[in-house]
């Protein structure tokens, strides 16, 4: 795989397609688009992932609560998409048990909630991970014994799955780069470039690590931007009205010790009914997320005091003998999901009722948008909007004559090729440290297979070469320096905030957010990637600020 670096310098003056945004939904399209043969090449203003797509909630759903408002045909894309991310990532996307607790006076009774589990089950064609089942009292009382348990009545038990948001984004990128096209992080587009007819026919592109600045040219481009789809939008020219009505959701990061839950626990607040989770996540537990209107720039969202109140309420709430409070906020997370917009006669709809549905627009100097979707249905997102580029293309002579089907509903990504059918993680990670010839400790093993599926070999093969590489990034946690080497070398990792926030998710694990490896790091990186020592404290400085904004919550205290 070449660096970051040698990938902007191997952009050609002119592609096929250009992708502008790496999020999930970019991701998806530079892999379909060049397993479909199309020369193409992707952009991102920072890392892949950067944006809202390593802000989600790390879950691959159907939307469960989506059959409240009736939205059959958005849960159905979902559960059947959730089903193709199962066989396509099992490294990465995992079946994950939901508690529902119902308890009385609820406006969702059990026998509500129980036609809802039979017609959740029934759009995904009863293809569920497992089989959801209904759960009384004393049952719930056994399996969640911290849960409230005055006046519960059940509480179904259902599947979906938990992924890894970053890493899905970037696995879909390395496949489409092992396919042909091309992905180039910190690489802003700072300008559309117009032909006499007025069509979009390329982009001005500006490496923001050494400033050098690029013209790409391309006969079809996609703005895949998310929240910034209005921004680049706003390059093509004057506009009346924003496309994204933006909303912004906010997680809570606690030790599992201060709330052990041993479910996904969906919760209601007490104050507006919203439903949130409680979310195991090995050694933490994550409470979100929120639904609140956002009118701030893109990139400055955080949690805010009374957004951390209301996540901690939710939890106090269903939970009354394990007690958090703000001491115990180890991390925050904020995120925009950038919904479409409702028409004005619809303008005041509750920010969690506006639609999760994407749409797909075409201007008329032929700028292809696709905004609005959901993680889970990146994948379909992705086909849907290529095949719009497609179209174009084939309109304007500017299609290749060899192209071929995508395969992208059974071609596995990079981590899952010769993933074993039994899909046990613990066996895999054993099998690992027996042929990894090096002393890899048991939970290296699995951290390392829970992260990278069957590439996890290549990363214990580093560490064979150099035994300095198993040195634990923070001491006492499981990530090791090989995933640094790694990370520059495999997967366009370029600054100190790709390692610790997107590669391993420090920022949002270690008790200190990773601050305190932030040096040794950027030491690192400088020796791989060649950096001076201003370049290397650049690096560290913005990191620090990443975390900043995690805990920007607490200066309201």
């Amino acid at each position: 795989m070449p660096s970051r670096e040698e990938m902007w310098r191997k952009i050609p003056d002119e592609v096929d397609l250009i992708v502008i945004g790496g999020g999930i939904t970019g991701a998806g399209v530079v892999r379909n688009a060049a397993r479909r043969g199309l020369r193409v090449a992707l952009f991102d203003q920072k890392d892949f992932a950067a944006g809202t797509s390593s802000k989600s909630s790390k879950l691959i759903h159907g939307g469960l609560r989506y059959l409240e408002t009736y939205e059959f045909s958005l849960v159905f894309e979902s559960v059947s998409e959730r089903r193709v991310m199962l066989d396509l990532a099992p490294h990465l996307v995992n079946p994950l048990a939901f508690l529902f607790p119902v308890y009385a006076g609820s406006r969702r009774n059990l026998r509500m909630i129980k036609a809802g589990m039979w017609l959740y089950a029934g759009l995904s064609l009863f293809r569920s991970p497992k089989r959801h089942q209904v759960l009384n009292a004393a049952e719930v009382a056994e399996a969640e014994p911290l849960l409230k348990q005055e006046g519960l009545q059940g509480a179904p038990l259902y599947y979906d799955c938990s992924t890894d948001d970053s890493r899905l984004v970037l696995e879909n990128v390395l496949d489409g780069i092992e396919n042909g096209g091309l992905a180039v992080s910190w690489a802003r587009v700072d300008a559309l470039i117009k032909d006499e007819q007025g069509r979009v026919s390329g982009v001005v592109v500006k490496n923001t690590r050494d400033g050098s600045v690029r013209e790409v040219k391309a006969n079809a481009i996609i703005n895949a931007t998310g929240p910034w789809t209005d921004e680049v939008l706003g390059l093509s020219g004057p506009r009346t009205e924003d496309m994204l009505r933006l909303t912004k959701g906010i997680h809570i990061v606690v030790d599992r010790e201060k709330l052990p839950v041993e479910h996904a626990v969906v919760l209601f607040h007490p104050d507006d009914d919203r439903v949130l989770f409680a979310l195991p996540r090995g050694e933490r537990t994550y409470i979100g997320t929120t639904d609140t209107d956002y009118e701030g720039a893109p990139g400055e969202e955080a949690a805010t005091l009374a957004d951390v109140d209301y996540c901690i309420a939710a939890a106090n709430e269903h939970f009354p003998t394990q007690q958090i409070s703000r001491d115990d906020v180890i991390a925050t997370w904020a995120g925009l999901r950038p919904l479409i917009s409702p028409p004005e006669e619809m303008d005041d709809v509750a920010e969690s009722k506006v639609s999760r549905e994407h749409q797909i627009t075409v201007g008329r100097d032929g700028l292809i948008t696709i905004a609005g979707g959901k993680l889970t249905t990146y994948r379909k997102m992705a086909k849907e909007v290529v095949d719009v580029a497609v179209h174009l293309l084939k309109l304007s002579d500017g299609l290749p004559e060899d192209l071929h089907s995508a395969q992208t509903f059974k071609a596995p990504l990079p981590g899952a090729v010769g993933w074993p059918a039994h899909d046990d993680h613990a066996l895999v990670a054993e099998e690992l440290a027996k042929v990894c010839e090096c002393d890899l400790p048991k939970d290296v093993a699995l951290h390392l297979v829970d992260t990278y599926g069957m590439r996890a070999v290549q990363v214990a093969k580093l560490c064979a070469k150099d035994p300095a590489l198993l040195e634990p990034i923070v001491p006492g946690r499981v990530e090791i320096m090989a995933q640094v080497d790694f990370g520059v070398q495999e997967e366009l990792a370029a600054s100190v905030s790709d390692i610790l926030i997107r590669r391993t998710q420090i920022l949002f694990r270690d008790f200190d957010q990773g601050v305190g490896a932030a040096d040794k790091v950027a030491n690192r990186l400088a020796e791989l990637i060649g950096w001076s020592a201003e370049e290397k404290q650049k690096s560290i400085d913005y990191y620090k600020s990443e975390v900043a904004l995690s805990r920007q919550w607490k200066k309201a205290l």
